[in-house]
């Protein structure tokens, strides 16, 4: 008997909680051949013992196969539906509350936490008008966090893209703004802060550089990346092609 399997074939076929079940794999695990068989079972909505019984070049197949969709760039996405609920993303970012910002940064940087991040950025829309539209007010992550494990993968990835861009380039802006008054106004300087940097060689200009290259990028969202999987697969090939040569 043949197992039949569901092969996604876009972003958008794939809910968030499988990225975080198997983003538990990656972290948790260095066998490779492990990994292998947890991509088709998380992906593909296999058990391991469904897995095991695939014929070795489809899992070879499988892997390149989602090795190159998890190259993909998925667009912002302003609304999307989780069944027949519409959600929206944070109208105009400029009046984002202290609450929903520190609730979406204290998320966002962990994958396990995505989808209380999500459930910051989006929420159920209440009225629309075309193009422009009004979601309900916020009051925590509890309510609809669970629901957003269902977000499509791709509405997820570029969001949190989306918002740590914005994010960053906030930092950069504020710190060439910072830079440029300190250079104008170098009173704003105490006197301490003054010597220190004397002291140590490294004048305003110089820190404030330094200051721009110790910023980390806030998020790397890290896109599935099966290069990990691949050379277990590509070395037990070469292995199988060698003793068929022989």
């Amino acid at each position: 008997m043949k197992t039949e399997i569901y092969v996604p074939t876009k972003l958008s076929e794939i809910p968030l909680q499988n990225y975080q079940k198997f983003m538990k794999v990656i972290n948790n695990s260095n066998d490779q051949e492990f990994i292998a068989e947890k991509t088709i079972e998380i992906f593909c909505g296999l058990n391991l013992k469904e897995v095991i019984k695939i014929k070795w070049s489809d899992v070879k197949d499988l892997a390149l196969h989602f090795n190159k969709l998890f190259q993909e760039k998925p667009k912002f996405q302003p609304t999307f539906k989780i069944q027949n609920m519409e959600f929206g993303f944070i109208p105009n970012m400029d009046e984002i509350t202290f609450g929903e910002y520190i609730d979406l940064e204290s998320n966002i940087t962990s994958v396990d936490n995505f989808h209380k991040a999500m459930a910051v950025m989006y929420r159920p829309i209440k009225t629309r008008s075309k193009d422009k539209y009004e979601i309900i007010q916020y009051t925590g992550t509890a309510e609809f966090s669970d629901l957003m494990k269902f977000a499509p993968l791709d509405v997820v990835m570029a969001a949190s893209v989306f918002f740590w861009t914005l994010g960053n380039d906030l930092v950069n802006n504020s710190l060439s703004y910072l830079e440029m008054e300190i250079l104008k106004n170098p009173e704003l300087m105490t006197s301490a802060n003054e010597r220190s940097l004397e002291s140590s060689g490294v004048g305003i200009t110089q820190s404030m550089q330094l200051l721009k290259e110790m910023l980390p990028n806030l998020m790397k969202l890290q896109g599935l990346d099966f290069e990990s999987v691949l050379p277990f697969l590509l070395m037990n090939d070469k292995k199988q092609k060698s003793n068929n040569a022989n």
